[in-house]
């Protein structure tokens, strides 16, 4: 769990090509997480660089991992073993994780039934009526975890960031070879 918080940490205002180099450059700068946690900021900074807001991501990064080697007596993050909402507290607790960011490291590392809700999906909701305009990310998690069917999280999570990615972008979506065209509230409207 502790590395998909890194990774996901890496993650925020970036693209999956941006992040994932990033999380390269600081592994192979810095072989341990013990390297990484007692390193001077800047050097953590600059390595992941390539990630963008890299100064406020070192910083986030280095806390959470003094914090696991505190409280946890080594670089480990026991959120798998506990329920969901002890752990989405815990984690929520932690500087620079919410509610999206803590529902990644329940769904990705522990295989809990949790609904991430990231741009994409908060696009798609809206467009599709699920989720009044508005809607703040926190309560759309709330929201769409509520109507997403048991067991379902994960293969839905995929399926509608690629959809919002592939088809209903931000800008100029693809109304045309839409499935979902019949079901958009939006749909005509001149998004």
């Amino acid at each position: 769990p502790l590395e998909v918080l890194v990774r996901t940490v890496l993650s925020q205002n970036t693209n999956d090509l941006n992040s994932g180099r990033a999380y390269r450059n600081l592994r192979e700068r810095f072989q341990t997480w013990d390297e990484v946690a007692e390193a001077p900021a800047e050097k953590v900074a600059e390595a992941i660089r390539v990630g963008g807001l890299s100064e406020l991501k070192a910083g986030r990064i280095q806390g959470v991992l003094r914090w696991a080697r505190e409280r946890f007596g080594g670089f480990r993050l026991p959120v798998c073993e506990m329920d969901v909402d002890q752990a989405m507290a815990l984690l929520c607790g932690l500087k620079g994780v919410g509610v999206k960011t803590a529902s990644v490291v329940l769904l990705f590392a522990c295989g809990r039934d949790v609904f991430p809700v990231d741009t994409h999906i908060h696009r798609v909701g809206t467009r599709l009526g699920l989720l009044p305009p508005r809607t703040s990310l926190e309560e759309a998690h709330r929201v769409l975890g509520e109507i997403v069917p048991e067991g379902k999280a994960y293969p839905l999570h995929l399926n509608l960031i690629r959809f919002g990615r592939e088809v209903c972008h931000a800008r100029r979506p693809e109304c045309g070879r839409c499935p979902l065209w019949d079901e958009c509230v939006t749909e005509g409207r001149g998004i």
